[in-house]
């Protein structure tokens, strides 16, 4: 008779719960901290019960973050520092997850199951030719043996690449959580999150898994804290509360050009991330406007001051826009009512422009509806990896291309 392996009978064991506390990770390319959700889930798939005990956000420790920024660019990226970033962001995972026990007062030992997304630092969605092959590929570093050890719990990670692999852009991967938490039998819903990047989720009223849309609506907070970044030289790295904005006019003429973007016309399934909006391209647009890093923070003009005020409110206004076109040109019905989460909920220059946007559709915050806002992306991943335990398809064809599939590479 087989004698089953102790890894796998544990998973087995786990599965076969009624109830599991998982703890979901992740840090989205604004690499602002790690995201740590700790989760109570009762089932899976539709009849998911999902209830948040305890979040919070961890900074990296000092040098990380800009370490990491600089793996996203090909220009200051090394195999050598790849390799090494890998092993040190899974450490910073693993002590986010350990804090947030020790926060939360639960045993680590507790904790049945991990879902981690990692930290990306290379997206490439648009298959390249190779040979006989089209390729689409990603990265996200973190590794995931470091936080299995340090926890001493199974580990789900790595969720974007088996969507490739089944011909899926591997992203977006949360509109499956919107579906199980978010869908209204009479609402239509187009569920925004806004971090670096914007995406949205679109819920028809009353409909199935096969129904649901989604797609990267363009940037999110990236623009805006790119050029923040470069004005203050790196003493701010976003635009607290929006109030640079709010300090600023838009620019129509600007405004224009950005909205006549490539991304913007291309229809779903897309994605896109800093290989797109990240600095370089923050650094054009100071250029273009005449603009010196640090024009915020040195000696400067007035004038000088108000026209980087004005960049700043009009990546803001490019943001808003660019969801509100998103919507017009590629949801395949009217929206009810819109519900926001991400870093972009809490800058009110930003959800102002939203709301002006997109005129008489209300504009809530995921708060509103119980659903911690900052928590959602993280509380995701913890769903994706219990699913996963579950043997249940969790990518959404509607969002990513790809054909069903169970996400994510277990690490026991």
């Amino acid at each position: 008779m087989e004698t089953r392996p102790a890894g796998a009978a544990r998973l087995l064991a786990i599965a076969n719960k009624p109830e599991r506390l998982v703890l979901g990770l992740m840090s989205g390319t604004s690499v602002d901290g790690i995201d740590a959700a700790l989760v109570r889930i009762r089932g899976g798939g539709a009849d998911a019960q999902v209830e948040l005990v305890a979040f919070c956000t961890y900074p990296y420790p000092p040098g990380v973050r800009e370490r990491i920024l600089a793996l996203c660019d090909p220009a200051t990226s090394s195999v050598d520092a790849i390799c090494h970033l890998n092993f040190v962001v899974g450490e910073c995972f693993a002590q986010a997850a350990l804090a947030l026990c020790r926060d939360a007062g639960v045993d680590p030992a507790a904790v049945d199951l991990v879902g981690s997304h990692g930290q990306t630092i290379w997206h490439q969605p648009d298959p390249i030719p190779e040979g006989d092959w089209l390729v689409r590929s990603t990265l996200q570093i973190g590794e995931p043996a470091v936080i299995a050890e340090r926890l001493g719990c199974p580990v789900v990670a790595d969720f974007r690449t088996r969507d490739m692999a089944a011909g899926g852009q591997g992203a977006p991967l949360v509109p499956y959580f919107d579906w199980v938490m978010l869908r209204h039998p009479r609402l239509n819903r187009a569920v925004q999150n806004i971090g670096g990047i914007g995406n949205v989720t679109y819920l028809p009223a009353g409909g199935g898994l096969e129904q649901v849309v989604a797609f990267d609506t363009g940037p999110g907070n990236m623009l805006i804290d790119g050029v923040v970044t470069l004005l203050t030289r790196g003493r701010q790295t976003y635009d607290a509360d929006g109030r640079l904005a709010a300090r600023g006019q838009v620019d129509p003429g600007l405004l224009g050009r950005l909205m006549a973007h490539p991304y913007l016309q291309q229809p779903p399934p897309r994605t896109t991330g800093r290989e797109v909006f990240g600095l370089p391209f923050c650094r054009r647009l100071l250029q273009e406007y005449g603009l010196a890093e640090g024009t915020l923070v040195e000696a400067s003009g007035e004038g000088d001051r108000q026209r980087a005020w004005n960049l700043v409110a009009t990546v803001t206004a490019f943001t808003a826009h660019s969801i509100a076109d998103a919507y017009r040109r590629f949801l395949p019905g009217p929206v009810d009512e819109v519900l926001v989460a991400g870093g972009g909920a809490r800058n009110p220059t930003l959800m102002r422009f939203l709301q002006e946007a997109l005129g008489e559709v209300p504009v809530r915050l995921m708060d509103e509806l119980g659903i911690n806002a900052d928590a959602k992306e993280a509380m995701a991943f913890a769903l994706l990896a219990n699913d996963a335990l579950l043997g249940l398809p969790t990518n959404v064809p509607g969002a990513t291309g790809g054909r069903p599939s169970v996400l994510g590479k277990v690490v026991l």
